[in-house]
């Protein structure tokens, strides 16, 4: 199809036994995100997440499918006027947050990095929609990214785990490649 393109990334979790698949699927209208984990921390569990992205690369949508010894739950986020829907409900505690960022990837990274200016020295700080893997629950939450270079980044909660800090490495497209500590990206 003319004007679409694709690109698959993996990534291993480095703390524990665990790995992602996403696809992008860009268009002119949008950008398309699907992904599959599979973690064994976090009491075990397949996540599936499909994010929906507006021509200017904002998250308007993010829904969540997690199966674990649990049982199978759902949660679905939706962009809506300045503040975001959770399970079809307004959350006032999240109006004027940024972007979602979901625990169990560093895909969100991308979203707040493309948004750092280009020049050593820079930061840029986020409010974000948190949304724990594990218990499928969302929080508003505040983080920093600083950068160190053309490539490199200094992740700096603010919020939720204030005091957790992570070097970053990305690719030409903001992806991340090493998340320090968490995850790295596996190259076929």
């Amino acid at each position: 199809m003319t004007g679409e393109s694709a690109k698959t990334l993996f990534w291993r979790r480095c703390d524990t036994a665990g790995l992602e698949r996403l696809t992008v699927l860009r268009s002119s209208a949008g950008t398309t995100i699907t992904s599959t984990i599979l973690c064994a921390g976090d009491g075990a569990f397949r996540l599936d997440h499909r994010w929906e992205l507006d021509a200017g690369g904002a998250a308007t949508a993010l829904d969540l499918d997690r199966w674990a010894e649990d049982g199978h739950r759902t949660l679905s986020l939706r962009r809506a006027e300045g503040g975001w829907l959770v399970d079809g409900r307004a959350r006032p505690d999240l109006d004027g947050a940024d972007e979602p960022d979901l625990s169990a990837t560093p895909l969100c990274n991308t979203f707040a990095i493309r948004r750092v200016p280009e020049h050593p020295g820079a930061s840029a700080t986020f409010d974000v929609c948190y949304v724990d893997a594990a218990t499928l629950t969302v929080a508003r939450s505040r983080q920093r990214y600083d950068r160190l270079g053309p490539r490199r980044l200094r992740y700096v909660d603010l919020g939720l785990h204030a005091g957790f800090e992570a070097d970053l490495e990305v690719d030409e497209d903001g992806f991340v490649l090493t998340y320090e500590g968490l995850f790295a990206r596996v190259f076929a």
